[in-house]
């Protein structure tokens, strides 16, 4: 069993460390570190939301909020949803994200759309620990009306977005006809994904669509997890497949020989598009934005296009909070996170797909090739137990490195000319993340090698 709480949310594990009790308490002081206004919510499908977004709507119909109520969405769709409603001040998706089945929880949301930043959570949790929040104590009838187009408004805002609106683009995949595998792990892209690629010319195959909320493998977006995706795009002779997690924020894709591209390339490649359209997006400049554990690969894209990258540390916000400090034009993670300004500030599985059609319709290239010219790296993702603090280790890291130049915004990264390891801790595990790239597999593993054996100690 397990109970996490981080600058990503609320997870638990389901019975004793997610009761309706907890759920309640964490509502409710969120709901009394707003103002005044409606409060969005919505679900990534886990069968377990039928309970828990009972309980969260009438813990804020209790705190005497009005609660807008989207049903089984991705979180992109809850985060645009509540950026662009001038009465929403915040908003709740009753998710664990690409946490196993066991598991469910709370992503909570300011009026901007995005994650609530270090200051945001204090707060929260401040106020749910001292239970410092009120109920209302008269009469009154229960304000929760419900949304039942909230997937279809996201649909919509991404195909009426100028990367679409001011480019030949839905013609050409109109005319080509692209075949797409769907794995959607039965979650809350299960609807929203496919009817996207639809209404952009695409034939799509529903693997596992069904939106039970029943996931058919684990659910990280992860190559040993999605073989039989792999295998429905050849059986089918598909052009690509596409895999998205629970919550539907991560974007995964699969080329047409079967081959998992990996995760970290999805940015890659929707940095490629948005920067290669820098022209009809508009106001924003020639920056791209991703975490410190993001492949170097986007440093190599933006440099084609005359643009910078500028790093923050991992978690959702932190990265959009420098996109805003820099005015990026597009920004993600390399777990298969996209985030476009243009369309709102949010990890967003479905502007990924976009964005990678987009690329794909004016290349008139498959996903292969289009990789194929992509420099090649080797990168490591490991993990070790560990619950303690960093700070030991990562002054003995810097001192196994001292060729290295070193940046502590994060962890501990070290970058060389071609290749860099980091040491971080989970923002929703009890570990430690070890991550290496390098131009081969070998350098890669030396790399993450020294750093292991220091945790190990």
């Amino acid at each position: 069993m397990a109970f996490i709480r981080s600058i990503s949310g609320l997870r638990a594990t389901l019975g004793d460390d997610l009761t309706p009790t907890i759920v309640a308490e964490y509502v409710a002081g969120f709901s009394a570190s707003l103002p005044i206004g409606d409060i969005i919510v919505g679900s990534d499908g886990r069968p377990s939301y039928q309970w828990i977004q009972s309980v969260v709507a009438g813990t804020l119909a209790a705190c005497g909020r009005k609660v807008v109520m989207t049903g089984v969405v991705p979180t992109p769709t809850v985060q645009m949803i509540t950026e662009h409603d001038p009465n929403a001040v915040g908003g709740i998706i009753i998710t664990a994200s690409h946490n196993p089945s066991e598991w469910n929880g709370l992503k909570f949301i300011d009026s901007d759309g995005v994650f609530l930043d270090a200051e945001g959570n204090a707060k929260l949790w401040s106020h749910t620990d001292n239970k410092d929040f009120k109920y209302i104590s008269e009469q009154k009838l229960a304000e929760i009306i419900e949304m039942p187009d909230a997937g279809n408004q996201h649909i919509e805002a991404i195909i009426s977005s100028p990367i679409f609106s001011e480019s030949d683009t839905i013609a050409k995949l109109k005319d080509r006809k692209l075949k797409i595998v769907v794995d959607a792990v039965n979650a809350s892209g299960s609807i929203v994904v496919p009817t996207l690629l639809r209404k952009l010319g695409c034939e799509v195959v529903e693997l596992f669509c069904d939106a039970s909320g029943v996931f058919p493998h684990t659910p990280e977006p992860l190559p040993i997890y999605l073989t039989e995706l792999a295998a429905s795009v050849k059986e089918h002779k598909a052009d690509l497949g596409i895999v998205v997690d629970p919550d539907a924020d991560r974007l995964v894709l699969i080329d047409e020989n079967g081959d998992p591209i990996g995760e970290e390339l999805t940015i890659t490649l929707a940095a490629e598009s948005a920067l290669s359209s820098k022209d009809v997006l508009g106001k924003y400049d020639a920056v791209v934005t991703v975490n410190y554990s993001t492949t170097r690969t986007v440093e190599d894209v933006a440099a084609k296009y005359g643009a910078v990258v500028k790093r923050s540390a991992v978690g959702e916000i932190n990265v959009v909070r420098k996109m805003k400090e820099v005015n990026a034009l597009v920004g993600g993670e390399g777990s298969g996170g996209v985030i476009l300004p243009a369309c709102h500030y949010g990890r967003d599985s479905l502007v990924g797909c976009a964005l990678i059609l987009h690329l794909l319709a004016q290349r008139g290239s498959s996903l292969s090739k289009i990789c194929a010219d992509l420099p090649k790296y080797a990168m490591l993702k490991l993990k070790q137990p560990f619950s303690g603090k960093l700070d030991k280790l990562i002054d003995q890291v810097i001192e196994a490195f001292p060729n290295g130049k070193a940046t502590r915004d994060d962890g501990i990264k070290i970058d060389f000319e071609k290749s860099w390891v980091q040491l971080r801790a989970s923002n929703t595990e009890p570990i430690v993340r070890i991550i290496a790239e390098a131009p081969s597999k070998k350098e890669a593993e030396e790399l993450a090698e020294v750093v292991i054996n220091i945790v190990k100690a």
